[in-house]
């Protein structure tokens, strides 16, 4: 592959990517002497300061969800209580298998665990915490693979997940041999029912949706999903990541929710990302499952080894407990009125943002989502707009199939004059394309060539040359 085409812009990422070569030192071995402490807690000062600016003033689609400093600071310091915490040794710091319990118990109860009735312990909604979004669904596909081995005789497992479903899941279908079947969304971008029975056969070990989806933020059929898999005995997993600190406190204020978590008996697990509208600092997740049996098929214990018995319930051996702690003390600080009150702001800003997009004639929004707006255009480059918006700050996804792109609301869009200033941004982004339809588009040819199955290669070889980028000093 001639990939000489793509040099300027790889050498373009490599500046905005690594912008600090010139004006902060680089260390590509040890000091011979250690430096100062406050020489380097000046140097992470400065560091935050510049970084700060995009994030506080409300730019950047999704990536800090709640962001006030006096939350932040709080944060902070219940980090720097627990900051030696780590829940592998429980006999050690028991307070953190006490702020995950809780934070599993919490999360479960929000998300329909009281409609379980059954008397029997091992129906229970139960869970763990993980790192992350990615890790939670890892964690699930795992279990149903391991499951499906032992109480099926299934060898060669087989997933379904529509087309929008979280590319985490085809990280496990290729981390654990796990063969992945995606299915098309209909015209209205949700799940094609008819596509998933069609998909399913002895194999099918799991069938995935998602509430909402990344690209464009709209539900999927989760009721008629969830019970096509319980009348096949097989596993159904919400994928909501994304919106399970959110979606409940949208219902409760009367804005139109699908029913997506344990309400409905189909569902046996789902995932929920406590570090995006649950409100914890990076690095936190649950994982929930209906039944603790169902969970068993999660953990990891070695009873031969001579370092002694081995046991963990997620990935990882050694975890951060202070991030366990930060994600507790978030919940319970807030509690329901505060995120009722977040989400509030949120859904109210996400509104008005889709009344004026659809003012501009040029532009369609996806869908009709709730706190995320995806937003296509039949008469101009969209890469082109993004691209402009780029310019002036702004930190917008690029999707593709179709083209579009989305802007994530969060907290810090909700700010006094955001919205505002991106609709200013926006409607001349829009005047300016339509004036120079030639104008650079960064980025965009990558996109338009990942929506093409013969240039998917040469865009696989891309990424992976951006990430060499991402550890070069």
């Amino acid at each position: 592959m001639d990939f000489s085409m793509f040099e300027p812009i790889m050498a373009e990422l490599e500046k905005s990517l690594k912008p600090y070569r010139k004006d902060f030192p680089t260390f590509s071995r040890l000091p011979a002497e250690g430096r100062d402490r406050k020489e380097v807690i000046a140097l992470m000062e400065k560091l935050r300061a510049i970084e700060a600016k995009k994030w506080k003033d409300g730019y950047v689609s999704g990536a800090v969800y709640h962001g006030d400093e006096e939350f932040i600071d709080f944060l902070t310091t219940i980090y720097a209580i627990n900051s030696q915490s780590n829940p592998l040794h429980a006999d050690v710091w028991p307070s953190a298998s006490k702020f995950e319990a809780e934070i599993v118990a919490m999360t479960a109860n929000m998300l329909g665990a009281a409609s379980v009735t059954s008397s029997d312990p091992e129906q229970q909604i139960c869970g763990a915490v993980s790192s992350g979004g990615t890790e939670s669904i890892l964690l699930a596909m795992k279990t149903y693979r391991d499951w499906a081995r032992e109480t099926k005789g299934i060898q060669a497992p087989e997933m379904i997940a529509p087309s929008t479903a979280h590319a985490a899941f085809d990280k496990a279908s290729e981390y654990f041999g796990i063969t992945m079947h995606r299915i098309p969304v209909g015209q209205d971008f949700r799940a094609d029912v008819a596509a998933v029975r069609a998909a399913m056969n002895e194999n099918t070990i799991v069938i995935v949706g998602s509430a909402p989806p990344f690209p464009h933020g709209i539900v999927d059929p989760i009721d008629e999903l969830s019970e096509l898999a319980r009348s096949k005995g097989i596993g159904f997993h919400t994928d909501a990541c994304l919106g399970g600190f959110l979606l409940p406190w949208a219902e409760k204020l009367g804005y139109p929710v699908p029913p997506f978590d344990f309400r409905l008996p189909g569902v046996t697990s789902i995932s929920a990302d406590t570090h995006k509208y649950g409100y914890a600092a990076k690095g936190t997740s649950v994982v929930l499952y209906r039944g603790l049996a169902l969970r068993r098929f999660q953990y990891f214990s070695v009873t031969d080894w001579p370092g002694g018995l081995y046991f963990s319930p997620t990935f990882s051996g050694s975890r951060p407990g202070a991030l366990s702690a930060v994600c507790w003390a978030a919940m319970v600080s807030l509690g329901e009125k505060g995120y009722t009150e977040a989400a509030r702001r949120i859904l109210e800003t996400t509104a008005w943002l889709k009344k004026e997009i659809r003012s501009i004639a040029e532009l369609q929004v996806i869908g009709d989502p709730l706190f995320m707006v995806a937003m296509r255009s039949d008469v101009l480059d969209i890469y082109k707009l993004m691209e402009f918006m780029t310019r002036r700050r702004w930190g917008l996804n690029g999707l593709h199939l179709p083209p579009s792109v989305h802007l994530c609301v969060t907290q810090r869009h909700a700010q006094p004059g955001v919205k505002e200033r991106f609709m200013s941004d926006l409607r001349e982004a829009v005047a300016f394309v339509k004036k120079n339809p030639d104008a650079p588009e960064g980025v965009g040819p990558i996109y338009g060539m990942a929506a093409q199955v013969p240039l998917r290669g040469m865009v696989k070889e891309i990424l992976g040359r951006y990430m060499d980028i991402l550890y070069k000093v």
